[in-house]
């Protein structure tokens, strides 16, 4: 997917901080609203939808005794890595997807 789009470096450079707002929680509206003119930023809001939708799930699993806690916590682990690389990502320029859940970015035509 990200192949296919095209970042203008003016573009990055303009909206770095703008898109790490998107791995922030409920902040992901922000640049989802403010920025719908940016291809960069459109990207990582829609990769900061996924991981918000993630964190959700995992939140809701984690109700469930001894098998949802410890899928939490493998759960939160991993989406707090997701979390650092898109926040990563974000703020260096670079549109690479979440790893595992950024595929499911598509699903969000916003």
């Amino acid at each position: 997917m990200v192949d296919k789009m095209v970042f203008t470096p003016d573009d990055i450079q303009d909206n770095k901080v703008i898109a790490a707002l998107s791995y922030l929680g409920l902040l992901v509206l922000v640049p989802l609203l403010a920025k719908k003119d940016s291809p960069f930023t459109q990207f990582h809001a829609k990769q900061g939808l996924v991981l918000l939708v993630a964190w959700v799930i995992v939140g809701a699993v984690s109700v469930i005794p001894i098998l949802g806690w410890i899928i939490s916590v493998i759960g939160s682990i991993f989406l707090f890595i997701c979390f650092v690389v898109g926040l990563v990502n974000a703020l260096s320029g670079q549109a690479g997807e979440l790893p595992l859940i950024g595929r499911y970015s598509s699903l969000f035509n916003l």
